[in-house]
């Protein structure tokens, strides 16, 4: 869609384009949902890709992955045998339903930023422990938690002028055991609840995390497998009613229900393992 409304187009930006950010500013990714819908209160897009950061950058500790690293790039990631973890970064892709022409469009950054609760960058930034770098208008920068990043429907923690650089997934969380679960009400849908859980072969610690199910990334975190009723009950204390997402893909109770039947499949697949903990 043509977004007539636009005066100027930052193509090489510099830092300088955040201290004097104002009122119709914008900054432009792959432009995959800015290009989808009108946007009259836009005056001018800073393309975030004149910044030329590498998609990609992996070390012992682990990887770090740029905002504007498009969903095609994130199965050419060259990782080490011992990141088992890193089968999600296709799961979750495909997650997205998208053509290859959005994969090759769309990038994650800009995923976590609309922050949809099927936005599937959500859920594989959650589930490994992701851990957001922001750029601050002052020039500075902040991070915080993935899990901690989307607030709800469309919200997130960005400040006015501010802009998610990267995220970086410890080794850690790589190197873990995954299991995942995903539902959608029709074979291309939305996604209408997505659980993934891993395990440590380290200490053989549990961490199960909820999206799309819910209007914000839920994270629980135990020191071994749990048993069945304890993680019930500590998803019905997580994730309270009012929790649940609504939209037509799916009502609140039915999210409900599928969210703590994916829980308790991963709890039985990944308890198989053996393994430390309990």
């Amino acid at each position: 869609m043509d977004l007539n409304t636009i005066e100027t187009v930052v193509e090489a930006p510099s830092r300088a384009e955040q201290s004097v950010w104002q009122a119709g500013d914008a900054w432009l990714a792959g432009g995959t949902w800015l290009f989808s819908e009108p946007q009259p209160e836009l005056r001018r897009l800073i393309d975030v890709r004149g910044f030329g950061w590498a998609p990609f950058k992996t070390d012992a500790d682990g990887l770090e992955i740029a905002a504007t690293c498009t969903l095609a790039r994130l199965v050419e990631i060259p990782t080490p045998a011992e990141w088992t973890a890193t089968s999600l970064l296709d799961q979750c892709r495909q997650a997205l339903l998208s053509s290859f022409k959005v994969w090759n469009e769309a990038t994650v950054g800009g995923n976590l930023c609309l922050a949809l609760p099927a936005g599937s960058m959500i859920s594989l930034m959650a589930s490994l422990d992701g851990v957001c770098t922001i750029w601050t208008r002052e020039g500075g920068d902040r991070q915080v938690m993935a899990t901690d990043f989307v607030t709800g429907p469309r919200r997130n923690v960005l400040r006015p002028g501010e802009l998610l650089r990267s995220i970086t997934l410890p080794a850690s969380a790589l190197r873990c055991h995954t299991a995942f679960r995903r539902i959608s009400p029709a074979p291309q849908g939305r996604s209408a609840a997505l659980v993934i859980g891993r395990r440590s072969p380290d200490d053989g610690a549990f961490v199960l995390t909820v999206t799309a199910s819910t209007v914000r990334p839920v994270r629980l975190a135990f020191r071994g497998v749990p048993g069945p009723g304890e993680l019930h009950a500590a998803l019905e204390q997580a994730i309270p009613p009012e929790l649940y997402h609504r939209d037509v893909h799916g009502a609140p109770a039915w999210r409900r229900h599928m969210t703590l039947r994916f829980a308790e499949e991963i709890r039985s697949e990944l308890s198989s393992l053996g393994g430390r903990g309990r």
